[in-house]
Parts: structure tokens; C-alpha cells; sequence
């Protein structure tokens, strides 16, 4: 992984390098998802629905339009998806909370793994309606080139989401240097200073020894008390 720190990324609050978040792989495969969800959704949408003698619309694979609804949805909210972590990749560095960032991973391994599947369903689920699509359906070839762009950009979608969720997974699993964060960045709390500590007693002795003691002299006389 290119990068130190906590999940991939250097210490919070860097400067923002963006020849170098351009050149990292995440972001190039972020970009060509974005792309590949753009012309899935927006082939069908201009050219996936055909009227054959009559007004109605029908869906070029096989007049079904759950697979239509279907190539539109997950492309959509790809498109979609991928500017909202293009967003947060750019801003990932200047979140100083190690719970923030841990939630952003594990975010983006769901998703992205999730949308591989959902990738692979729409190319199964476009090929097979595909095959089943009668040529008398499509007259003079009438949205053709639309599915196969569709079944294409699906099936290179697969890749680019996997690629993601890989990239996603060794950020995760790169965990943190603590070393990085303050106490107030690890729990999203102020760090509490610790009071003086007090000795629980006093010290007895506070000098080497008595001041002003004369040590007696034992040839003076003894003074005894008079008695009356």
C-alpha cells in the first residue's frame, strides 16, 4: 500500500498531494468504475428501449424490463457511489479519529464488495435476456449496439469493484501506528491531565540532624535539685 499510518493513509492533517492521490490505484480504479457505471446506465436509458409497431417502449433484452430497471439501477447508484468515496478518499487523510477511519474502511470494503456481486448478477442477468432476445424484436438492429455496451461495461465492472474491495482490504488491514495520534484523536475525547500525586505522609525526619545540639561534656559537674 502506498502511504504509512493509520489504514493506509499519513499522519492527520497533511497537506493533500493531489499529483499523488491521482497516481495512486485506488483512484485510477475509482475513476474507470465511474466511467463503466456511466455508460451502462446511459446506454440503456438513450437506446435501451425500442417500440415495435407499436407506441409502447419495450426493453432490447428479450422486452424485459426488470433487466433494464435492473443494468439502470445498479449503474446509477454506482455512478453515484463512486463520487461520494472519490470524495471521501480526498478527505480521508484529514480525518484525525482512528474509529472515523476504521468506520470509512469497513464502509467501503461493504460496498465495494457488494457492488462486485451486483456487477456479476447484471452480466449474467444481461447475457441471458440477451441471448433470449428474438431478432424480430430488434427490426434493422435497433438498440443492439446499446446491450452489447451495456454486457461490456458490466463485465469490466466486475474487475474494477474487485479491484477496489482489494485495495479497501489491505488498507484495513494495515491497522494503525498509534504513534501518529494524540489520546484526544484515538477516543474523540480531551485528554485528561493527571493531578500531582501528594505523599501520603510526611517525611519524619526533615533534617540530617537536630539543629543547635551540643553534645555534653562529661567532666562538668552534675547540677542536682536543692531540696527544702
Amino acid at each position: 500500500m502506498d502511504g504509512v499510518g493509520s489504514f493506509g493513509a499519513g499522519r492527520a492533517g497533511a497537506e493533500f498531494d493531489l499529483i499523488s492521490f491521482i497516481q495512486q490505484p485506488q483512484t485510477i480504479l475509482r475513476i474507470l468504475a465511474w466511467i463503466f457505471s456511466m455508460v451502462v446506465f446511459g446506454s440503456i436509458i438513450n437506446e435501451g428501449y425500442v417500440n415495435v409497431g407499436s407506441e409502447i417502449l419495450h426493453c432490447v433484452f428479450n422486452k424485459n424490463n426488470d433487466a433494464c430497471n435492473y443494468g439502470i439501477t445498479i449503474g446509477l447508484i454506482a455512478f453515484l457511489a463512486c463520487i461520494f468515496f472519490f470524495v471521501l478518499d480526498m478527505k480521508f487523510q484529514q480525518i484525525s479519529s482512528v474509529k472515523d477511519r476504521k468506520k470509512a474502511v469497513l464502509l467501503e470494503i461493504g460496498f465495494s464488495g457488494l457492488w462486485t456481486f451486483l456487477w456479476f448478477v447484471s452480466f449474467c442477468f444481461l447475457v441471458n435476456q440477451w441471448q433470449r432476445t428474438r431478432p424480430d424484436d430488434l427490426p434493422m438492429n435497433q438498440g443492439a449496439d446499446a446491450a452489447r455496451a451495456a454486457i461490456a461495461f458490466s463485465f469490466f465492472s466486475i474487475f474494477t469493484w474487485a479491484g477496489l474491495t482489494v485495495r479497501a482490504v489491505q488498507k484495513y488491514l494495515l491497522g494503525t501506528d498509534m504513534s501518529l495520534f494524540t489520546t484526544e484523536h484515538v477516543d474523540g475525547n480531551q485528554p485528561i491531565q493527571p493531578f500531582p500525586t501528594i505523599p501520603a505522609t510526611e517525611p519524619t525526619d526533615a533534617y540530617q540532624s537536630p539543629p543547635f545540639t551540643e553534645k555534653p561534656d562529661p567532666n562538668a559537674p552534675t547540677y542536682q535539685v536543692p531540696i527544702y
